[in-house]
């Protein structure tokens, strides 16, 4: 069975001289008990590559301690890690379905195996409150670790340190800090490490994907090839136009990791967040075609709508009977006739279980696997075209003018139509609005202002089109749980209504469109420019 608990810890190196402290009176300590002495062992598993330590990922098998077993630690919110532990079982070697399955979207098609293994001896010290309550765990280790051979030629190596780890158990931030300061004013010294692992191979993390340096706060490239001038005159290196585009692959590649994450984990809007993240990568890929083969491109655009359409109708139908409970919620008691909100919920729940085993199947599939596989060998071996090396900035401004006019062109096709044909028009504005703002995204560091005005104006019409495109849906769902209240004898006279209201809000968003197109048009036009 798979437990859960949040781990909240601070880690401190410490010489052979150092001696722990008294710790109490330090944020509340009333006691520290008797120091425990354990003797710890545990096997390192992560791809050759290290897929799983670069995304802050530890997957281990331990002996020893309270809690021998698999411990999968998950990155966690303001610092703090989720660990996931399951008993040790038969497996030492390859490590259990289960336990690799939040990690999936991690490895890939990759194979998790042993890349380092450490030994611990630990005192652990209970720091108590005056009702003997465990508020944390300081743990004094004396530490071998060694990076296994996982590739021809690569040596073995051998590391041995000291380090004090502070662990809450039911203390707090507070405890935490007093503490610290207990053990630097002892000389200890807030490590640099982030984990024992990471320490251990340190050396063999591969260097950042994106190259060059970002302009600072404030400051954008310059439009020659010297660069411009950041604060107090210095000079900002302009980048080039391969430079900008990797870094936002790589950054909306992360951004996809994490999502896969969160949907793994059953986080909330994880879901959402990995359509967003499929629909930037596809934008990115479509407008720097100019930057990247597109003989490389092309086909990862297939396979990441392929996603996206996978994933669609599980997160529409969520959001459209969350929508409609909520607008039922909102009508005055007379006008809701039958058991309409009760409907809807079990609908909700009925949905919610068929999507996810629709998301789960998805996640799991090869196609979906060896996609995530291409995207990082499009990082580690980038197309990139001769105008890669140009100056970002014209690069960037060109490719903001071809994707506005290409949403220009919808726009006058939109305008032009009348009634359902209108409706699927601007529904082809929404996505090329969107295919604008992501390019604007890609150039707001280079860029600047005009950008970000660009980005905050597209994101206006994204909102505005996108809730006249979530009626569409919504409008399915109340006529799809409207027949089916009526095949149960039920009155259906609200879903009626409730039909009505979203084919209001849906004109309404399409006016509001039309007021705010025409700032659109200015706003793409002060980017292109700058070019």
């Amino acid at each position: 069975m798979t437990t859960e608990h949040v781990e909240v810890e601070r880690k401190y190196e410490a010489d052979d001289t150092f001696s722990l402290p008294d710790l109490t009176g330090a944020g509340g300590v009333v006691a520290v008990g008797a120091p425990e002495e354990q003797s710890l062992e545990a096997t390192y598993h992560d791809t050759p590559d290290l897929r799983l330590l670069r995304a802050r990922v530890t997957l281990r098998r331990r002996t020893g301690g309270t809690d021998a077993g698999w411990h999968l630690k998950l990155p966690g919110k303001g610092g703090s890690r989720r660990e996931l532990h399951q008993p040790a079982g038969r497996a030492a070697r390859t490590a259990p379905r289960a336990v690799v399955a939040p990690v999936l979207g991690l490895l890939g098609t990759a194979a998790a195996a042993p890349v380092a293994t450490i030994t611990t001896r630990r005192v652990v010290h209970r720091l108590l409150d005056g009702d003997g309550r465990v508020l944390a765990e300081v743990a004094d280790d004396s530490v071998v670790g060694t990076a296994l051979a996982t590739g021809p030629g690569e040596p073995t190596t051998v590391t041995g340190w000291r380090e004090v780890e502070v662990e809450l158990v039911d203390g707090d931030e507070a405890l935490l800090e007093a503490v610290g300061e207990r053990l630097v004013a002892a000389g200890a010294r807030p490590s640099a490490a982030s984990s024992k692992l990471g320490r251990v191979l340190e050396g063999r993390l591969p260097g950042p994907v994106v190259p060059g340096p970002a302009p600072a706060a404030g400051e954008r490239d310059g439009k020659g090839k010297k660069g411009g001038k950041g604060k107090k005159g210095r000079a900002v290196p302009v980048r080039t136009a391969g430079e900008v585009v990797l870094g936002a692959v790589a950054g909306q590649l992360q951004a996809l990791r994490d999502a896969d994450l969160a949907v793994r984990t059953e986080q909330p809007e994880g879901v959402h967040d990995l359509r967003v993240a499929c629909r930037r990568l596809r934008s990115i890929l479509a407008a720097f075609r100019p930057v990247l083969v597109r003989e490389r491109t092309d086909p990862l655009r297939v396979e990441l709508q392929w996603v996206g359409a996978e994933l669609s109708g599980a997160r529409d139908t969520e959001v459209a009977l969350s929508h409609l409970r909520a607008l039922v919620a909102a009508q005055p008691p007379e006008l809701v006739l039958g058991p309409v909100a009760a409907r809807l919920q079990q609908t909700e729940a009925k949905d919610h279980g068929a999507g996810a085993r629709q998301v789960g199947r998805t996640l799991t599939e090869r196609r979906y696997l060896l996609l995530l596989d291409a995207l990082d060998a499009l990082l580690a071996d980038p197309p990139l075209t001769e105008l890669a090396a140009a100056p970002a900035p014209g690069v960037l401004a060109d490719a903001v003018r071809r994707s506005g006019k290409r949403l220009r062109g919808e726009i006058e096709v939109a305008r032009e139509a009348a009634g359902e044909a209108r409706h699927l028009a601007l529904h082809e504005v929404r996505k090329a609005t969107k295919r604008v703002r992501y390019t604007a995204e890609v150039a707001v560091g280079t860029l600047g202002e005009p950008a970000t005005a660009l980005i905050s104006c597209a994101k206006q019409v994204q909102e505005l089109l996108g809730a006249a495109q979530d009626t569409v849906v919504t409008r399915e769902v109340a006529v799809r749980v409207g027949l089916a209240a009526f095949a149960a004898g039920e009155n259906a006279w609200t879903f009626g209504r409730l039909h009505g209201l979203e084919e209001v809000r849906a004109a309404a968003s399409e006016d509001g469109f039309w007021v705010v197109e025409p700032e659109l048009r200015r706003a793409i036009t002060t980017v292109v420019r700058l070019g």
